[in-house]
């Protein structure tokens, strides 16, 4: 009897990955035909390595397809100098469609970029000392590190650490600076191009993305259980003594079928500082070796932790890295929320949290937040600009005499530095969606600042009146908006209609759960009337709402409605 097994179908990712492991395509050669409006499908996928994801303007297929490209930055810790806004601005208002989009990595994404404008835009981010390499991709992607100067000196040891495992994870691909820097057609058949091997991806990278964030306890501010390795901080007496490392985190799922779903990672042990590099790229290893490259809806890291199990997984983790963890140490997270305003900063100067609606940094009538953060760029060189998860940006690194005129400027331009949003608006987030996304199934970015309106007249209704809960919106049940530790998410489903999560919590240390399988928009009210009613009778004093829908609602429906 034959028992050999048959090969496995390898996707066709993992087939072009090979054959070009230089990951250069055909893409100098399309970027030189300036009669070419888009790439190959080949190149689309190619693409994504060098940071860019090319769409189409879905607002207008009725007359056909109008290509155009959105270029993410990578940028660790979502750190920028003032300079590099202001390039980053002027990118936008000459290339791109004059707005800049924070995302919920602590980056920028350049929207409706045309495919002849590609290279200036990526070569003017590498020109301000930034990349795009890696921020899409089989690779690690933007690493996440706390934004808010608030607490503790230690943040600054954490930053580092951000940067120092960003570069460990960055790729080595030899075509970005042929396409980017220098403006040539890698010759794919010379054998070092050929036959290149990416020392730590090796020829074909990564079966799916990786992604690595860092947080200070108590503030869980980059939803740290959301990621496929997370590095919780522990501090005493404002000293940085290690981290706990969690593995396993994912948010993706796709409709309809339950071999993907959202997983919080765990949490394995303690390790020292020294021993941060060995791990962080142990696990990676470990992705790259044991991920499914037979089904990139099966191809996250989560999916290897779990079937596996954890102590599987930590014993891999020991032996790739040479060392055992130890005992994971106490910690306890609060919140997830940024802080909104100004503050005093750990080394005595202040900071100053903008509200960004949804992260479209845009010139609005009554608030032109693009041309007031431009002019403080400019008039404050020395002020850094901080990314945050939740959308946000943080203007940092103030001293006691810069405040009265970064609040003048923002004030000729209807931007408020206090009582900014209302509590729902500033606790929401959303993914961009249509038109931009390809993706996407339903409105996201555009809907959702209108259904908080909705929800929040609802709320005043039931006698929630200022209230916060955390709602999150997402176009496709990717899960980009980080939906699924949401206490109340928005997941689309077709067009005008969502799939309702309910249950999330503060501390972003629990998955929320299916509620309503497909909610039409117009009905979103009437349909979350009931429970907010409820809730608002029969919670506890201070309790959240989506404490009270894990005590309440979930006790009662134990299985996911449909």
């Amino acid at each position: 009897m034959n028992t050999t097994e048959a090969p496995v179908k390898l996707t066709h990712n993992e087939e072009i990955k090979a054959a070009i492991p230089t990951l250069a395509g055909t893409i100098a050669a399309t970027l030189q035909d300036a009669g070419a409006d888009h790439f190959t499908p080949d190149d689309y996928e190619f693409l994504k390595f060098h940071g860019c994801y090319q769409q189409d303007d879905r607002d207008q297929r009725k007359t056909g397809k109008h290509y155009i490209m959105m270029v993410r930055s990578r940028i660790p810790g979502g750190v920028m100098t003032a300079r590099q806004w202001c390039v980053f601005d002027d990118l936008s208002a000459r290339y791109g469609n004059n707005s800049l989009r924070i995302t919920t990595r602590q980056t920028i994404q350049f929207h409706g970029v045309l495919k002849n404008n590609l290279r200036a835009v990526i070569r003017g981010i590498n020109e301000s000392l930034l990349s795009t390499l890696a921020a899409c991709g089989d690779v690690s992607r933007n690493v996440l590190a706390p934004p808010t100067p608030a607490y503790t000196p230690a943040r600054d040891q954490v930053f580092a650490d951000c940067r120092r495992v960003a570069l460990a994870l960055a790729p080595q691909a030899p075509a970005y600076p042929a396409i980017w820097i220098d403006g040539v057609q890698l010759d794919l058949e010379k054998p070092e191009n050929r036959n290149f091997v990416d020392p730590l991806y090796g020829k074909s990278y990564l079966p799916r993305k990786f992604k690595v964030a860092f947080a200070i306890p108590p503030v869980n501010d980059v939803d740290i259980f959301a990621n496929d390795v997370g590095f919780i901080a522990i501090v005493d007496n404002n000293q940085l003594i290690g981290y706990n490392v969690a593995v396993g985190g994912g948010m993706g799922r796709s409709h309809g079928n339950e071999a993907t779903y959202p997983r919080l990672a765990d949490v394995l042990g303690f390790l020292k500082p020294e021993m941060l590099l060995d791990v962080a790229k142990a696990v990676l290893i470990i992705h790259r070796d044991f991920g499914d490259r037979a089904d990139r809806k099966h191809a996250r890291l989560k999916y290897v932790v779990e079937e596996r199990g954890v102590d599987w997984t930590r014993a891999e983790i020991e032996k790739r890295a040479g060392f055992k963890l130890g005992p994971a140490r106490p910690y306890k997270f609060t919140t997830t929320a940024d802080l909104y305003g100004w503050h005093p900063a750990a080394d005595g100067k202040w900071f100053l949290t903008l509200f960004v609606e949804t992260g479209r940094v845009k010139d609005a009538e009554g608030r032109r937040l693009k041309t007031a953060l431009w002019q403080v760029a400019e008039q404050f060189p020395h002020l850094e600009f901080r990314l945050t998860t939740n959308q946000n940006i943080i203007l940092a690194n103030a001293v006691e005499t810069d405040r009265a005129g970064i609040n003048a400027l923002l004030a000729q331009h209807g931007v408020k530095t206090e009582n900014q949003a209302s509590v729902l608006h500033a606790a929401a987030l959303a993914c961009p969606a249509l038109p931009t996304c390809g993706l996407a199934l339903a409105e996201s970015e555009r809907m959702l600042p209108g259904l908080i309106d909705r929800i929040e007249r609802l709320c005043g209704e039931v006698g929630l009146a200022s209230q916060e809960i955390i709602i999150r919106s997402t176009g496709c049940p990717n899960g980009c908006s980080r939906p699924y530790l949401a206490e109340i998410a928005f997941v689309g489903k077709a067009p005008g209609r969502y799939q309702v999560w309910l249950g999330g919590n503060t501390a972003g240390t629990r998955l929320n759960r299916v509620w309503k399988e497909v909610v039409k928009d117009e009905d979103i009210e009437k349909e979350l009337r009931p429970v907010l009613e409820r809730y608002a009778s029969e919670r506890r004093a201070g309790e959240r709402f989506g404490d009270w829908v894990e005590r309440i609602v979930w006790a009662e429906q134990p299985v996911a409605a449909n």
